[in-house]
């Protein structure tokens, strides 16, 4: 059933508060009492045993799909600070080995520079798709901004150069 404020709110079924949080579970007298589950608006949801409206035991899952554990918590501890999602899809964390976030890597022309939409030529000053089709002429701002910021088609960090 679906309950209103109007009725007694007793047994099974969903409930919607005014803050948007769903309940679906059982209540007795009124009050959350049960097996029950609050869903937020965020996405996220708490599935726990109600006792006359006090969580007794219960669990906590963010909305990427990562459940809270108040021991023992391995996540986004000093070592590795990616989010659950990243984690999940194999997004390697920060540091040297970290060149891009795609495994294997994209393979840049050499000379050239990964600009995230395409790959950018000094010589020529132009910005090409990774298909190779022509995007823009970089002005010197972006130019610059490339040089400095950017993977280039070889790794200068490790030295590493691909054969000719």
């Amino acid at each position: 059933p679906f309950w209103t404020s109007s009725q007694v709110i007793e047994g099974k079924g969903r409930y919607t508060l005014p803050t948007e949080t769903k309940y679906n579970g059982t209540m007795k007298d009124g009050m959350f009492h049960g097996k029950g589950t609050l869903y937020f608006p965020n996405r996220s949801k708490y599935e726990g045993i109600w006792d006359c409206g006090i969580s007794k035991e219960g669990k906590y899952t963010f909305a990427d799909g990562l459940e809270f554990k108040d021991k023992k918590w391995h996540y986004c501890d000093g070592y590795d600070r990616r989010f659950y999602t990243e984690i999940c899809s194999g997004l390697k964390p920060a540091g040297i080995s970290q060149l891009t976030n795609l495994d294997p890597p994209r393979t840049i022309p050499q000379g050239c520079y990964d600009c995230g939409d395409g790959f950018y030529n000094t010589n020529t000053r132009v910005v090409i798709d990774y298909k190779l089709r022509f995007l823009r002429n970089a002005d010197d701002d972006e130019h610059e901004w490339i040089i400095r910021t950017c993977r280039k088609g070889w790794d200068e960090i490790t030295g590493f150069k691909p054969k000719q």
